[in-house]
């Protein structure tokens, strides 16, 4: 667009005035009027033709004189017209920059369309909102309700950081609950890459001390015993944790999973299916007896999974199993099984893609 408007300003200064055509008609009538003299002089036409012809050519010769053209006005020096083209250059080019400078935002990098297309309209609408809130924060920073708010929406999204800040201030600002404790410490465990600093285990301490029964403070003292090389502490709490675990508890799952990885053996009340183990043993087993006893671990633990599909415990142990059996395409199917029905939990999917690649089922 710029070489657009500078070759429009550009042209007309470079075009050459045009040379009037005065005179070109007259010199031609002026010449027959010399040759019509002499070809009388020489007797060619008698002097009735000569003075006929005379008077036809001096007719044309007036037409001529009065549509002659007016005389080119003169041009302008060359230096008018190169100081008039490096103007125009220096207006187009800087122009622009400087508007955009005053009005734009040089300072935000590019996105191309297709990216912009390629993002989901939901994590669109989200960073929309994000940026409403803490527009709304930065302008009104004793706003408890403001900060609960976003804390939250900050550790989903990695940023630890910001989920620190944020829960800080609620703190501060709404004052101390167990559950407020519970998240700030979260957040900077998840701040310390998954470690719980001691800073975060005074968080839960303080959290227990408010309410003996708070999930998550537990949960992470165990995980701290555990990183402590304390397995046994750690374990201790988590059974506990079970123990009381209420109805339909979210958690509970997390939990058995951890102590498995502490103790070594499957915690009572475990999701019935084939482990890895179960499989492994099996084929030692005589052909007919050893496939029936697979397939109908298998079966059930499938029709389970595909009833309620939150235990990723299940799906792992279904596509090893798949794998341990070699039925591949079945193993590949159950594992893309559970990238769907566990898609609300990241964490959880990105295991499920950790073991397809252990297993070698890419591809």
């Amino acid at each position: 667009m710029s070489v657009a408007a500078i070759l429009a300003v550009l042209w007309p200064l470079a075009r050459k005035p045009r040379a009037g055509q005065g005179g070109s008609d007259l010199v031609v009538y002026q010449d027959q009027l010399e040759e019509i003299g002499r070809d009388r002089s020489a007797g060619l036409i008698g002097e009735a033709e000569a003075e006929a012809a005379r008077v036809e050519v001096s007719r044309r010769l007036l037409a001529a004189a009065d549509t002659q053209a007016p005389a080119p006005l003169p041009t302008q020096p060359l230096w008018h017209r190169r100081a008039a083209a490096v103007a125009a250059l220096i207006v187009l080019l800087l122009l622009p920059v400087g508007l955009y400078a005053a009005l734009g935002s040089p300072e935000i990098p590019g996105q191309p369309a297709y990216a912009r297309s390629a993002t989901p309209q939901d994590q669109q609408n989200i960073a929309k909102l994000i940026g409403r809130v803490e527009e709304h924060l930065a302008q009104n920073p004793n706003d408890g309700a403001g900060w609960q708010v976003i804390g939250p929406v900050y550790m989903r999204l990695g940023r630890f950081d910001d989920a620190v800040v944020a829960f800080r201030k609620s703190l501060v600002l709404n004052g101390e609950t167990a559950g407020r404790d519970s998240a700030l410490g979260e957040a900077l465990a998840g701040a310390a890459n998954g470690v719980v600093t001691d800073e975060a285990k005074k968080e839960f301490e303080r959290a227990v001390a408010l309410d003996p029964r708070e999930p998550k403070a537990r949960f992470f003292l165990g995980l701290a015993d555990e990183q402590d090389g304390k397995r046994d502490a750690a374990a201790d709490k988590w059974r506990a944790m079970l123990k009381d675990a209420p109805p339909n508890a979210p958690w509970v799952g997390l939990v058995r999973e951890s102590l498995a990885r502490v103790t070594g053996e499957p915690v009572a009340g475990e999701a019935p299916g084939p482990r890895q183990e179960d499989v492994a043993a099996a084929q030692e087993m005589p052909e007919a007896q050893r496939t029936e006893m697979i397939r109908g671990m298998v079966a059930k633990l499938a029709d389970r999974l595909h009833t309620d599909g939150s235990d990723v415990e299940g799906w792992v142990r279904l596509v090893r199993a798949y794998a341990v059996l070699g039925e591949r395409e079945q193993a590949k199917s159950a594992a893309a099984d559970a990238k769907k029905a566990l898609v609300q939990h990241p964490e959880e999917v990105k295991r499920i893609d950790d073991l397809v690649k252990g297993l070698g089922l890419e591809g």
